[in-house]
């Protein structure tokens, strides 16, 4: 049983969702290159290689985070499905119900002759 009419007619927005943190990744990885070009730039003299060793770590553990982000987005993508797809079961279950007592009413009218037919 459909609640909303034919499935050929359900929109599909991941494709705006999917440029958009397309289009973060490059913005985060560009300010990332700009900040490295920087501290580069800023710590040639002296201990240069400290702040190589500081910006390896830290571009791994942006890295680490950026994965972790796509995995709880996925996570919630999962659990928003599981929670729609039981929604829509309550749903229908509670339509079935209904139906069910409009059924035994039109059977009890009848039997005492109540909806004048």
């Amino acid at each position: 049983m459909g609640w909303f009419g034919k499935k050929e007619k359900v929109i599909d927005l991941t494709d705006s969702y999917k440029r958009r943190e397309e289009r973060i990744a490059e913005i985060k990885s560009e300010k990332s290159n700009e900040i490295n070009s920087q501290n580069s730039n800023a710590t040639s003299e002296g201990f240069g290689f400290l702040s190589s060793i500081a910006n390896s770590i830290s571009n791994s553990n942006g890295e680490s985070s950026q994965q972790n982000s796509q995995i709880e987005g996925e996570e919630r993508k999962k659990k928003l499905a599981k929670r729609l797809a039981d929604m829509t079961d309550r749903l229908e279950d509670l339509s079935n119900q209904i139906y069910h007592l409009q059924q035994r009413i039109e059977v009890l009218e009848r039997k005492n002759n109540v909806g004048g037919f």
